[in-house]
């Protein structure tokens, strides 16, 4: 048996869950044994990188560092460019003839020269261990999370604390997590507020398009996709700034460190392939968020009716074709597209005569909750007459002010 890295040592009990999430024998065993070696049943060709680093810190764990140390080696092999995986490796190397102090504990002189680039490898390392130990509970997703119509195929949720990335599909049963990604954000953390500020914005995006890889400089990596910020409600409260995207990373570089962009949201060249993959252009919602707050469906559920009730009662009030009453659900200082509410006015009197008292359906519903300073809801639909196939596809930003809602933005998408 090998000698196991006191580093290691600190993170064993952490690091048996991540076993028993990759499956290890470790998890059949008395926590007592644990230090026993444990038999190779993982295919590390079948798993990602990240998931055969985990797999590496879990036989760590266990003391078993020839066994760390074999898998460490293929997978620096197999993807070079993955310097946390150099470090581990360099350490396990170094371990068969010492015993090491820390992670990453090389000769004073090299460690002074590399300080900050050890020190965010360690981040990074953490981060990773982090996202694996707290994960959601089943049956939970985030908050924002209140309402996706059948058509919203997946929705992306960023958890900037733990630089993790959640991919979630919607099926008939509700939103399924059947992903999740370590990503990198921007230098000066989140809440970003003007150009330039190397901050990622916190809210409620969606994906714009997916740019040509041929036109893409090698910085940007695999691919990217941009997201519509500023939003609305970013546009509303004075921020600026723009180019905020989520992409890959160079050719020499396998990962970012947690904190190092200049606002985009920042994944490996196989992770930002996986989602571009999976994403509908226009219509995945993009929740970035400091910290996410995970709640069973059915809470959310009672929590989104309230709004569901004004949303309603704005619907009604435009079947009744009572522009006073309508006009009463849009905000004093409402706007859209540069038209104040007076100048605006006049769309809905036209919707309201187009309707003539018909039944108005609000088709492909999705609602997502957006909560800071302020309670605000981005909500998207086809609002359909009846006796008709098509309507308007229409996004609608509304603010919760005690406990009234009213509309702040409404435009055609």
């Amino acid at each position: 048996m090998g000698k196991t890295l006191q580093y290691a040592r600190r993170w064993s009990a952490l690091l048996l869950a991540l076993a028993c999430l990759y499956g290890a024998p470790a998890c059949a065993r008395d926590k007592t044994q644990a230090s026993k070696p444990a038999p190779n049943t993982a295919k590390p060709e079948g798993l990602s990188s990240e998931a055969r680093l985990l797999e590496v810190y879990t036989f760590m764990a266990q003391g078993d560092t020839r066994r760390a140390l074999d898998l460490a080696e293929k997978l620096v092999r197999d993807v070079p460019n993955f310097q946390l995986a150099q470090l581990v490796y360099g350490d396990l190397l170094a371990a068969r003839t010492r015993t090491l102090k820390a992670m990453g504990d090389v000769p004073s002189a090299s460690a002074n020269a590399g300080a900050v680039a050890l020190a965010e490898l360690k981040e990074e390392s953490q981060r990773r261990v982090l996202a694996v130990k707290e994960r959601p509970a089943e049956g939970t997703v985030p908050s924002q999370f209140l309402k996706l119509s059948p058509q919203t195929k997946t929705a992306i949720a960023i958890d900037a604390a733990k630089s993790r990335l959640y991919l979630f599909t919607n099926t008939p049963n509700g939103l399924q997590l059947t992903s999740d990604y370590y990503v990198s954000v921007g230098k000066a953390g989140t809440i970003k507020s003007q150009e330039g500020d190397q901050r990622t914005p916190l809210g409620v995006y969606y994906i714009t398009s997916n740019l040509d890889t041929k036109v893409l400089n090698d910085f940007y990596g695999a691919g990217a996709m941009p997201l519509n910020y500023p939003n609305i409600l970013d546009i509303k409260r004075g921020k600026s700034g723009s180019g905020i995207w989520l992409h890959g990373t160079p050719p020499q570089q396998f990962s970012r460190p947690p904190r190092s962009t200049d606002g985009c949201l920042v994944l490996s060249n196989p992770d930002i392939l996986a989602l571009i993959r999976r994403v509908s252009i226009g219509a995945t919602p993009v929740v970035v968020s400091s910290q996410l707050v995970w709640k069973p469906v059915n809470q959310l559920q009672a929590q989104a009716r309230p709004f569901e009730s004004a949303l309603n009662a704005w619907r009604e009030a435009k079947e009744a074709g009572d522009l006073n009453k309508v006009l009463a659900y849009y905000t004093p200082d409402f706007a859209s597209y540069g038209k104040n509410l007076e100048q605006y006015t006049p769309q809905i009197r036209a919707e309201l005569k187009a309707t003539k008292g018909h039944t108005i359906e609000l088709k492909d519903l999705s609602f997502l909750q957006w909560s800071d300073s302020a309670e605000t809801m981005v909500t998207t639909f086809g609002e359909v007459v009846q006796g008709r196939r098509t309507g308007i596809h229409k996004r609608q930003y509304w603010v919760r002010s005690a406990n009234d809602w009213q509309i702040f933005f409404e435009g055609v998408i």
